[in-house]
């Protein structure tokens, strides 16, 4: 039997590169997005390349009983998870002062109580055997702050800070765990933005990464990652 990743968000940008990395190196996928046309696309088009099974399911992350359906589907799979990738979320730029209200309410939803709803309904089965590694995909933002960042920032803040009580929790159960801090990276986010593709971090340097830190013996875990473009933040 292969083994197991779950990336949340696996369609586009860094969860798409990510599960392309994954698959080539035999693994089987599970994945979630809004758009059912996106994830039949993905799966047909890596089942074709590799020799591994993709399972996809609709689901909308900011929405915490989709994600109780999203576990429960994982689940009832049963096959155990070796990797689970919460990447889902997504950017809304904006000051605090100033952005719509409700906008830090979607944040926290989409950025944070994703990951922390999935992680709880898929860490159990590492608990129990007493394996298993937890990726969580933060920010440059979880660390800096700057202009038009808003409640994006503070959402990114809060899961590092998770990823690091979640490290905290599971180590004693061999479960590693890892923040991932890109900066520029060039996926839809960044549509319209008048600067040129060189600028940006391609999302392959980062699923690479991903596979660097996994890669290490259970003996060692990289606590965080930080990326950022060559020639620095954007």
């Amino acid at each position: 039997m292969n083994k197991l990743i779950v990336v949340t968000g696996g369609t586009k940008g860094i969860g798409r590169a990510i599960v392309e990395k994954f698959a080539a190196q035999g693994f089987d996928i599970v994945t979630c997005a809004r758009n059912e046309k996106d994830l039949d696309e993905l799966k047909r088009r890596i089942e074709a390349a590799y020799t591994v099974k993709v399972r996809t399911r609709c689901t909308d992350m900011a929405d915490r009983e989709e994600v109780k359906k999203f576990c429960s589907f994982v689940t009832g799979l049963q096959q155990p998870v070796d990797i689970l990738v919460n990447n889902a979320g997504y950017f809304i730029p904006g000051d605090i002062s100033t952005e719509p209200d409700g906008t830090l309410e979607s944040m926290i939803h989409a950025n944070l109580y994703s990951a922390y709803h999935t992680t709880r309904g898929l860490a159990g089965g590492m608990r129990d055997r007493k394996q298993g590694y937890i990726f969580n995909m933060c920010s440059i933002a979880s660390i800096k702050a700057y202009p038009n960042g808003g409640s994006y920032a503070i959402s990114k803040f809060a899961l590092l800070g998770f990823s690091k009580c979640l490290r905290e929790e599971l180590k004693s159960f061999n479960i590693r765990v890892t923040a991932i801090m890109p900066g520029a990276t060039l996926t839809a986010s960044w549509e319209g933005v008048d600067l040129p593709e060189e600028r940006f971090m391609k999302p392959e340097d980062v699923a690479d990464a991903v596979w660097g830190a996994y890669s290490l013996s259970d003996r060692s875990v990289v606590e965080e990652i930080i990326i950022r473009p060559q020639l620095g933040d954007i």
